[in-house]
């Protein structure tokens, strides 16, 4: 696994409900797999400033940040016994309420998926460079800062 190219992560626009049924429907042939987690981050209506995002825009710089996502992975496979994982990220516009971020670990075991998980989100969250041009209501916009 150590000498595979990185994979692109990025989906245009919001990830769909259909996409992450037939990424969870995918996986019922493994059978050493005991246990799944996702995460789903979604776009949120937050009020900043007295006014409301209707949508975030992201982009990133594609290449480094599909080195970082691949960097992420290697080590979560080297610091969990995991079967699978998979990420995937928007770029462009998605409205409040669709999901902008699917990560998805699979481990023959209960406990790793949730380590594994919350070690994976906190990685991207931290070291990844996609950014966020939040749309407000108005069509006003900002950057979005990361909490």
């Amino acid at each position: 696994m150590k000498d595979k190219k990185p994979k692109n992560v990025f989906r245009e626009g919001p990830i769909s409900s259909d996409f992450i049924g037939n990424s969870i429907y995918k996986h019922q042939t493994k059978t050493s797999i005991g246990a799944h987690n996702i995460f789903l981050g979604q776009v949120r209506a937050d009020e900043i400033d007295g006014k409301v995002v209707s949508a975030i825009e992201y982009t990133a710089y594609e290449d480094m940040a599909n080195q970082k996502f691949y960097e992420i992975r290697e080590a979560a496979f080297e610091k969990f016994e995991l079967t699978c994982m998979h990420i995937y990220h928007s770029l462009g516009t998605v409205k409040i309420g669709e999901i902008c971020l699917f990560v998805f670990v699979s481990s023959p075991r209960r406990k790793v998926v949730f380590e594994a998980l919350e070690f994976i989100v906190e990685a991207i969250k931290a070291d990844v460079p996609v950014f966020g041009k939040e749309i407000f209501e108005d069509n006003s916009h900002q950057w979005k800062k990361n909490t």
